[in-house]
């Protein structure tokens, strides 16, 4: 037993000298380290000591002073923002909305006709028929070739001298127009014509063709498939009072400068204006309305265009090329 506790009591002694020992020698190390400190600050040149590139006081912090000079958020980021043609709302417009939709899309008609101009909206066809801002010219044909608007309606509230179906929205606006041409004492007008399908305008213009030959006919109609007739905003008026009178006779009346003035408001413009035949390929056709609407039309107006191939930035179309 007594063996057992002396061999108990050299096992707590040698722990404890290696205490003592583990303890002299961190505060010896500490010693040491305190010493070389003090002894590099005493021999250390003057001229370092006051060198303010090693001041943390004097200097920012390394990864401040790489920064560049303009660090504004922002400022050197290339612009983010996706093409008109690729945000959100004008791709939900042109897939399930209105033309009119599609235009306040783009922030309304001035914006949307400045991208179209500029080349900016790849996602707008002009020649698409069905929408209002299709242009038919004699350099571009309408697509599909051979459309039929629907749904159409007749205006109800003037005189239909010949064909008279239109798009529906066409015809309403034109009941407006004349109704409020009629109110302000600048007479009636009747419809003298409206759509035209695709085989009515081949015998519209094959008669023109015989009646005036080629050069002349291309001047008045519009080839098959090139007529704004086939798209159903497209209408031509004549005077009416006692009785209505012909297309030849409608520039200067009191119906047709009315309608000069005031057609944008019902969006409506005069798509063929006199002095713009190498631009449009047409001789002046006043009795010729087209239906852009109200958003467009005022646009138009506002920006004082003449052709539509002006308003979309395309080229003329004198001919057939």
């Amino acid at each position: 037993m007594s063996e057992t506790r002396s061999a108990a009591r050299r096992r707590v002694l040698r722990r404890r000298r290696q205490r003592r020992a583990l303890v002299l020698l961190t505060l010896a190390a500490a010693v040491t380290v305190a010493l070389v400190m003090v002894l590099s600050r005493a021999f250390a040149p003057e001229d370092a000591v006051a060198d303010p590139a090693s001041d943390p006081a004097a200097s920012p912090p390394a990864a401040e002073a790489s920064l560049p000079a303009a660090s504004t958020p922002g400022a050197d980021q290339p612009d983010q923002t996706p093409p008109i043609c690729e945000t959100d709302a004008v791709v939900t417009a042109l897939d399930s909305g209105s033309d009119r939709d599609v235009i306040a899309a783009f922030g309304g008609a001035e914006p949307f006709r400045a991208a179209v101009a500029e080349g900016e909206a790849p996602c707008i066809d002009l020649h698409e028929a069905g929408r209002l801002w299709v242009v038919a010219n004699k350099r571009h044909p309408l697509s599909p070739i051979d459309h039929w608007p629907t749904p159409q309606a007749r205006p109800q509230g003037l005189r239909i001298v010949a064909g008279g179906w239109l798009l529906d929205q066409t015809a309403a606006a034109l009941d407006e127009l004349s109704a409020d041409l009629g109110a302000a004492g600048a007479g009636k007008i009747g419809v003298s014509s409206g759509f035209r399908p695709y085989d009515n305008q081949v015998e519209t213009y094959n008669r023109h063709v015989a009646n005036r030959g080629k050069a002349a006919a291309d001047l008045r109609s519009a080839r098959p498939g090139h007529s704004e007739h086939q798209t159903g905003l497209a209408v031509d008026v004549v005077a009416c009072d006692s009785g209505c009178g012909d297309h030849d006779g409608f520039g200067g009346t009191p119906q047709s400068d009315w309608i000069v003035e005031n057609a944008w408001r019902y969006g409506f413009i005069v798509r063929y204006e006199e002095g713009h035949t190498p631009t449009t390929g047409y001789s002046a056709e006043p009795w010729h309305l087209r239906f852009i609407g109200r958003e467009l039309a005022a646009a138009y107006a506002d920006g004082g265009f003449h052709t539509l191939e002006d308003f979309f930035g395309l080229e003329p179309a004198p001919d057939y090329g």
